[in-house]
């Protein structure tokens, strides 16, 4: 009824119409956008860290091609940290994520013990792209970033566009300010050094940095470089718990990270 005791049309918005009820929806759906954000973050407080699954995320470009070496490096390095046992995370799309999809799958069928090295899968919209074996859909990108975050133990960004850059920027973010443990974020190729030279010369020299945020991301040039460094973590991670498979390294040359800040 109103307030002189006639009844409202059905389906009638008062003072405004249309335009009130779609500010009512909106307020709606932001105060249970608001409501489930809380609820996820009680959730992460609650759950222990990752004692399990050893998972590195492999980020990179989709448009590199097949006969492209980073396709071949991408590959090759899937593949060395499936047999040595690791979980390999991608964004499930072409290019260098399905370099590593390979890579994973194949290292899988020779790896350490089943169940392990098993190749997961974060994808946005309907395409699945080959050698995917388990498959996690997300409908927003932030969702599909914040699933990266929460199953992996290290991060591989090869060469990549603003996709890959965000991702990049993201994980170094959550490292500088503490929301992830030290875990090893590696920085692939000579691709990202105008990248870390504009981060020393305009970020930290115009003080909008740290000096020691420049420590967080190690820059290398080879597949072996990147063994090197995931595998001393791989050990520190598998002396951690009991041991799921075989103390087997991983491998990896005499090569050292370059730090972006040398």
């Amino acid at each position: 009824m109103t307030d002189h005791g006639r009844s409202r049309p059905h389906g009638g918005a008062p003072h405004g119409g249309e335009a009130t009820t779609s500010r009512e929806v909106a307020h709606v759906i932001d105060r249970s956008v608001e409501q489930l954000w809380a609820t996820i973050e009680r959730l992460e407080r609650l759950q222990p860290r990752n004692v399990e699954d050893f998972r590195v995320s492999v980020f990179g470009s989709s448009r590199i091609e097949a006969g492209d070496p980073l396709y071949g490096e991408a590959r090759d390095l899937a593949r060395r940290l499936a047999e040595a046992g690791c979980q390999i995370v991608t964004g499930g799309g072409a290019g260098l994520m399905q370099a590593a999809n390979e890579g994973a799958s194949s290292g899988h069928i020779t790896g350490p013990a089943p169940g392990e090295g098993v190749p997961v899968r974060l994808v946005g919209g309907d395409e699945v792209r080959p050698f995917v074996e388990r498959v996690y859909r997300h409908r927003t990108f932030f969702s599909r970033l914040h699933h990266f975050v929460r199953l992996s133990s290290a991060f591989v960004v090869f060469p990549g566009g603003i996709g890959s850059i965000l991702e990049a920027m993201m994980i170094w973010q959550l490292l500088q300010v503490h929301h992830l443990p030290p875990v090893p974020f590696v920085l692939y190729g000579h691709h990202w050094d105008g990248l870390l030279d504009w981060m020393r010369d305009t970020v930290v020299d115009g003080g909008y940095a740290d000096p020691d945020d420049l420590e967080i991301p190690l820059r290398v040039d080879t597949v072996d470089a990147v063994m090197e460094i995931i595998g001393a973590e791989l050990e520190r991670f598998r002396r951690n718990r009991e041991p799921l498979v075989p103390d087997r390294p991983p491998g990896g040359g005499p090569h050292r990270p370059r730090r972006c800040g040398s």
